[in-house]
């Protein structure tokens, strides 16, 4: 029966039914040949798997992203990171990378990030001589730094599956993320001196800290949420609710660049993005009780158990599948099915939950820039109206860089936490 499902599974996937549905067909027809067990666990499954206060977080962050967007943060922040690195060789392309950190620390949705940084970015760059390769490849592989760096919503749903604390996580994710986007830049600087991209005058200190202030109210939305939840003020639910609050009025009233009858469009932008991580993750739930059936995280514990001994090859195999599943499946759905099969096995290897977590996202995320799924990459080339294959050819070396990254922090995890653990030790185990 399992083979059977499996080949469902596949068959599925390979005529194009969306993932979420692939995920749900399965759990139903599995759930409806176990024996003593009702076709209605599935719907209920379904409705347990988003009863949870944790979930509130993701619709909330990602609205806190659009209103940023409707708002034209956004826009704030790429001026003044043009003004900071845009007189180095492909200051624009910098600016890209450097607007999407700023931009990581207020969403937590790289596809937010994708479509709010590339709309204004990559006609911006095709205007200033950069080819499209770089302008799409740049904004789709630098929105993936989005659900590394704090806030990060699958870095929420690890924590509910691992029952690690969410501020560990956000702050294990800071140094990697850092990592990522100043790796970035360096590629793009060795890239635009051999194209000779065009850089900017330099921008006089004044100017830079004119824009400073004007960017500041934005900017503070990520001390505040991180700061809010280290410091035990609020949770990483309520911490996404203040982000909305916060970030309305900033934008009504301070920018007063929202306005009363922008909200209908920006909830229902709200509804339809969140719903598809939502579904897939019900329909996740769902599918867990039929793989709980069949125990299959003992069967995969047993497995690396005796066939491998090292904890360098495990970590090596778990990046490997994670790529993998992360091609066509968001991360999300990915780590509700298959994060309680390796953790147990993790924890006897002696990896730590909070490191497990950050090795996990950052590999799913790569998934966000591979087709056939990758939505970064498929908004970015949409925006930049090239095909889909080229797309991917182009934010090949970023995903070089990402795994680069990604080892790094996989076997000098030490490294990659210090400066977490100087802040809160007691976090990191």
């Amino acid at each position: 029966m399992g083979f059977l499902l499996l080949g469902l599974f596949l068959v599925l996937m390979f005529i194009g039914v969306p993932i979420a549905f692939v995920i749900g067909i399965v759990a139903l027809i599995g759930i409806a040949g176990m024996p003593y067990t009702p076709e209605a666990t599935v719907p209920m499954k379904m409705v347990n798997g988003l009863d949870s206060f944790v979930l509130l977080a993701v619709p909330l962050f990602i609205l806190a992203a659009n209103l940023m967007n409707s708002g034209k943060i956004s826009e704030k922040m790429i001026e003044f990171a043009l003004a900071i690195v845009g007189s180095i060789r492909g200051g624009l392309a910098h600016a890209n990378v450097l607007v999407s950190m700023m931009f990581a620390g207020v969403s937590g949705a790289s596809q937010a990030d994708t479509a709010g940084v590339g709309k204004i970015l990559i006609p911006s760059m095709l205007r200033k001589g950069y080819d499209k390769e770089t302008a799409v490849g740049v904004t789709a592989a630098s929105s993936t730094v989005g659900v590394v760096i704090p806030p990060s919503i699958p870095m929420i749903i690890f924590a509910g599956l691992s029952n690690v604390s969410i501020g560990a996580l956000f702050l294990g994710g800071i140094v990697p993320g850092l990592l990522v986007g100043l790796a970035m830049m360096i590629l793009i600087y060795v890239v635009a001196v051999k194209r000779k991209y065009p850089k900017d005058q330099r921008v006089e200190a004044s100017a830079i800290f004119k824009l400073f202030r004007e960017a500041f109210p934005a900017l503070l939305t990520p001390i505040i949420i991180i700061g809010g939840i280290i410091s035990g003020l609020f949770t990483a639910t309520e911490a996404a609710a203040v982000a909305c609050i916060y970030t309305t009025l900033i934008c009504m009233f301070y920018y007063k660049t929202l306005q009363l009858k922008d909200f209908p469009k920006i909830l229902f932008d709200t509804l339809a993005l969140s719903s598809l991580s939502l579904f897939a993750l019900a329909a996740a739930s769902a599918l867990g009780e039929l793989m709980s059936y069949y125990q299959l995280g003992s069967i995969a514990q047993t497995f690396f158990e005796n066939n491998i001994g090292a904890k360098w090859l495990f970590i090596l195999i778990i990046i490997a599948f994670f790529l993998f599943i992360g091609t066509f499946m968001d991360a999300i759905p990915a780590m509700i099915l298959f994060v309680p099969i390796i953790l147990p096995t993790a924890l006897e290897f002696g990896i730590d939950p909070v490191h497990l977590g950050i090795m996990v996202v950052m590999t799913l995320a790569v998934g966000l820039i591979t087709p056939p799924y990758g939505l970064c990459l498929l908004l970015a080339a949409k925006i930049g109206n090239m095909s889909t294959e080229r797309s991917f050819v182009a934010v090949l070396p970023y995903i070089g860089i990402v795994l680069v990254v990604l080892l790094f922090i996989a076997f000098f995890p030490d490294i990659a936490f210090y400066i977490p653990q100087l802040f809160s030790p007691e976090l990191f185990g």
